[in-house]
């Protein structure tokens, strides 16, 4: 069971054979790969109807903020009205230091 001394110099020529035309196919299918796009493209009707949602999301997103921010308010002129005593305003008396 000997090898035939011919194995070696046939193998060599079929490997670069195989690398000669397999190297331009993989770069072929790579580029191709490449240029093909991960997503698909919308259309413009799609495209104009999501802003037209984003700028209407950050509006309600900006009208929310408003009313948290007068809710906040009213919460705190209730609290001090009914506790004057924790008032923030200073009082006359206290500022010029009469007891």
């Amino acid at each position: 069971m000997g090898f035939s001394p011919f194995i070696v110099p046939v193998a060599l020529f079929v490997c670069v054979a195989v690398t000669a035309i397999g190297v331009p196919i993989a770069r072929a299918f790579a580029r191709r790969v490449e240029r093909t796009p991960l997503q698909p493209s919308l259309p413009g009707e799609v495209v104009a109807r999501l802003e037209r949602m984003e700028q209407a999301i950050d509006s309600i997103a900006i009208e929310v903020e408003r009313i948290s921010e007068g809710q906040r308010f009213t919460t705190k002129l209730l609290a001090e009205r009914n506790n004057p005593t924790q008032s923030s305003v200073a009082k006359p008396d206290a500022a010029n230091g009469a007891s």
